[in-house]
């Protein structure tokens, strides 16, 4: 898959999800493998031209971080073109405009999926940032606003039109918010108003197969993974294997889960500070712990770090208490064991889709509370 003049080593991106894949996340799945594009946080275009630190650090990225792209919200054509120049500036290989964000704070300024609601008008935003900048322009986008208003397949023909590099669709509408099955054949209805752009999948991937799936039932050319590499931070590099090859490699054992987890958070602390880090980490360490069996105490301990001391202690309080449902040799006995990710949209007739073991709750990250 090729995205404006960079070919990919993989077709499996990482989707922003705001408050969580910074730099430290980022660097933490390339390392992992299979990942072929990442893009940041959505960044307020305006907080960006005004140098503001958040968005400045939102923004911040690494030669081991490509390629890569900056993810802009906004509406006002001027703001969203001279970001755009900034993040050419700063090393992006491609800036992303947000089309699908469903958050009330965004929507109501006229970004996120507020823009698929006046085609016209987001054409000429968007002309006018492709005109501005060398590096690909790519947008991201729900199905509609709601399922009477379908609008991405007429979007994407516009989008494509102007000049966007690759086009990336949640299968879901605006009014759904995260909740819910995605559409498949939504997904599909955009990769047939196109004529050659790359179409990119995204919503409920969360295995392997669930990938496959998506690619197969829809012709898109690549599939964009968000909260289900916070479940399996390995999902990338399995993914590929099992495209390129039908071979499953199974999930990574309890050794690897904590030797990423304390890789992730070292990253954190050499990023933000060791306090601040440390502090920060403590929304993302109970995403580990849900693959870690029996984990109450460790969840309730994590909660309370501020340095690389406080982590520690966790960790070795946690496996002092963990060896209890383990045998001689370590291992969790198969009663304590997590049962296995299945995706939303691949459950068996039948299954309750309220089952928890497969219901990935949403991070509640800064968007809500600007």
């Amino acid at each position: 898959m090729r995205i404006g003049p960079y070919e990919l080593a993989s077709n499996l991106c990482l989707s922003p999800l705001a408050g969580y894949t910074n730099l430290p996340m980022r660097l933490t799945l390339r390392e992992l493998g299979g990942l072929g594009w990442t893009t940041t946080d959505l960044v307020n275009a305006r907080s960006l031209l005004e140098r503001n630190r958040v968005a400045l650090r939102l923004a911040a990225t690494s030669p081991q971080d490509q390629p890569m792209s900056i993810q802009l919200f906004g509406s006002v054509p001027e703001e969203m073109r001279d970001a755009a120049i900034m993040c050419q500036e700063l090393g992006a290989q491609a800036v992303d405009i947000n089309m699908g964000c469903p958050v009330r704070k965004v929507v109501n300024v006229g970004g996120g999926s507020a823009m698929m609601t006046e085609l016209a008008r987001t054409a000429e935003l968007v002309r006018g940032m492709i005109a501005a900048v060398k590096i690909p322009v790519t947008a991201k986008m729900r199905l509609g606003w709601d399922e009477n208003n379908l609008t991405a397949p007429d979007l994407a023909r516009v989008l494509e039109d102007v000049g966007v590099a690759a086009i990336f669709v949640h299968g879901r509408t605006r009014a759904q918010g995260f909740s819910g099955t995605i559409n498949l054949a939504g997904i599909r209805s955009v990769v047939e108003a196109v004529k050659s752009v790359p179409v990119i999948g995204n919503g409920d991937v969360t295995t392997p197969e669930s990938a496959k799936l998506m690619l197969d039932e829809t012709g898109c050319a690549g599939v964009s993974i968000g909260r289900g590499a916070f479940y399996d931070p390995w999902i990338f590099r399995r993914t590929d294997r099992y495209l390129r090859s039908g071979q499953l490699d199974p999930e990574p054992d309890f050794a690897e889960r904590l030797r990423v987890l304390r890789l992730h958070f070292e990253r954190y602390c050499e990023f933000y500070g060791e306090t601040h880090g440390a502090k920060l980490f403590r929304k993302v360490a109970p995403w580990y712990a849900k693959r870690f069996g029996p984990a109450k105490p460790f969840k309730q301990s994590i909660l309370t770090i501020s340095s690389r001391a406080d982590f520690d202690a966790a960790v070795a309080g946690y496996l002092a208490w963990r060896a209890q449902f383990c045998d001689e040799k370590g291992e969790l006995l198969p009663k304590f064991q997590p049962s296995p990710m299945v995706a939303t949209f691949m459950r068996p007739a039948g299954e309750d889709a309220g089952e928890e073991r497969n219901a990935i709750p949403v991070p509640k990250g800064p968007v809500e509370v600007w």
